[in-house]
């Protein structure tokens, strides 16, 4: 097989055809595979693919969740059971229009130095600028918190070699976050720019909440300089109550009466600090509860064009 393509999909029952079509028509002549999973779809989606399976089964191999394990998940599975040379995740919505498929696989025949071509989300002129300031925030943020560097605006549609499929899968990390995952198993990468195509059908599960759960997620899985912030702000409050006081023993008659407001106040942003760093402890202690109980991080339900010798 020379190229494994991985399609997660939620809720992209309108979707999954249009894009059996595009990618067909764009490798017509190339030898490939579509893994299409389905990740706990609530809609149609595991009807339309197997009806893509009995028209296709050449080309189509499907893997359906037991529920929604999440789409990192889903890409994961998908480089467990593939099988060609080159592999590459693309969306179901067709936002990623998939004739950058081969002028990525172009692009890593004619480059033997490559191991991977990234795609660049050009910018949109329908994104709200607030999204905007927050993905250019996000990717400020990582990069300062983390060891790891991410480009900005790198999206998950990418194409790699079988090399860097087999080093994503040696990673056993549970709570995986696979723009940072790229960036740090290393490899040498292109990155293109791409136009970001209209939404085909229906409407994105990903929304503004899911977003910033995402990036939190990120930034606890690539750094423990959050964890750093208690000595910080510890030692900011202890030289905060070192200044109060002198202030106080210096004025102590004219702070007489505010004194009581001021400690109030004091009291609620010590509170504030304390609750805030408890917090972020317990989302790293979350993270390795989930690292030490190894539960699998997803269950294949039903499987179409898979032999049982290609279960990982």
């Amino acid at each position: 097989m020379k190229l494994s393509i991985i399609v997660p999909c939620k809720n992209e029952e309108g979707n999954v055809t249009k894009l059996y079509e595009e990618i067909n028509r764009v490798l017509d002549k190339l030898k490939y595979e579509i893994i299409y999973i389905d990740d706990g779809s609530t809609d149609n989606t595991i009807e339309e693919l197997r009806k893509l399976y009995e028209k296709d089964d050449r080309h189509i191999k499907v893997l359906s969740f037991s529920r929604n394990f999440n789409k990192e998940a889903a890409m994961l599975a998908g480089l467990d059971y593939s099988s060609g040379e080159y592999i590459s995740i693309i969306d179901a919505d067709l936002q990623q229009n998939p004739k950058y498929l081969k002028e990525m696989y172009e692009f890593l025949e004619n480059n033997k130095e490559y191991d991977e071509v990234a795609m660049i989300m050009k910018e949109r002129n329908a994104e709200s600028k607030f999204m905007a300031f927050c993905k250019g925030a996000f990717y400020k943020v990582m990069n300062k918190l983390c060891d790891i560097r991410l480009e900005k605006a790198a999206s998950d549609f990418r194409m790699f070699r079988k090399s860097v499929k087999d080093a994503l899968i040696n990673l056993n990390e549970r709570n995986r976050f696979s723009k940072g995952l790229f960036s740090w198993i290393g490899f040498k990468i292109k990155y293109l720019y791409y136009d970001v195509e209209p939404r085909n059908n229906g409407k994105s599960s990903f929304g503004f909440i899911n977003s910033i759960k995402y990036a939190f997620s990120g930034i606890l899985a690539f750094s423990s300089k959050p964890l750093k912030l208690s000595t910080l702000l510890g030692s900011l409050s202890v030289l905060s109550s070192i200044v109060y006081l002198i202030i106080v023993l210096i004025n102590l008659v004219s702070l007489e009466n505010i004194l009581i407001h001021i400690l109030f106040i004091v009291m609620l942003f010590m509170f504030g600090i304390q609750f805030l760093l408890m917090g972020i402890i317990g989302n790293y202690i979350s993270i390795i509860n989930t690292e030490v109980r190894k539960r699998p991080i997803y269950i294949v339900k039903e499987k179409l064009g898979f032999n049982d010798e290609t279960i990982l």
